[in-house]
């Protein structure tokens, strides 16, 4: 049977011209993706696996950019350790709001008060499970209760912790998420993907 080579060379025509418009709308859609602001703020479509939060993600560059702060959060969570349990959400918090904290010297004071190794291990203990002084002396390495009192005060007076009756201490439930969620920024911070971190450098 003869070829028909004008039909053929017409459907190839037809299948290169669809091919080219496919090409064009993908790199129109890109051009999209990648230029579309809100005020300020550039919008990063579908960068994160999950759907429902790339469209958390999307709400909240639509809030900043009209609104022209410098950025916002959302942040939610789960702690569930040695029979208590701390759950929180907190939706649209204002970065300018959070970088007044060092303007103020709130910061510097809260950092002060953790920035010791002995009340970490406190609080690290209190929140694995609430202990007595004296089970806090043996599972924190310290040399007497005088020492652990003394560590303790600081985070008594910041209401860090609390006696939850009859001698035992807990991390006050209210402000676990903020002890969690400042791990989760030195976690960060600390994270070694893209660059070397020198947190021992006294310079």
């Amino acid at each position: 049977m003869p070829r028909d080579y004008g039909k053929e060379i017409d459907e190839l025509k037809d299948q290169i011209s669809a091919l080219q418009e496919m090409i064009k709308t993908a790199l129109e859609e890109r051009m999209q993706t990648e230029n579309e602001k809100v005020g300020h703020v550039e919008k990063m479509k579908n960068m994160f696996p999950n759907a429902h939060i790339n469209a958390c993600l999307d709400e909240m560059e639509n809030i900043v950019g009209k609104s022209g702060q410098t950025g916002g959060i959302t942040y939610f969570g789960v702690f569930s350790s040695g029979g208590r349990q701390s759950t929180w959400v907190k939706n649209c918090i204002n970065t300018d709001d959070l970088l007044k904290l060092i303007a103020n010297n709130v910061a510097e004071k809260v950092l002060s008060c953790l920035g010791n190794a002995d009340r970490l291990n406190i609080l690290l203990a209190l929140l694995r499970k609430p202990m007595s002084v004296v089970e806090l002396v043996t599972e924190c390495k310290l040399n007497s209760t005088g020492q652990a009192y003394h560590h303790m005060k600081p985070l008594l007076a910041a209401d860090l912790i609390t006696e939850d009756g009859k001698g035992i201490y807990v991390v006050q439930p209210y402000k676990v998420q903020g002890i969690i969620m400042l791990l989760a920024g030195i976690c960060d911070m600390a994270d070694e993907t893209y660059s070397k971190s020198r947190w021992d450098s006294e310079e």
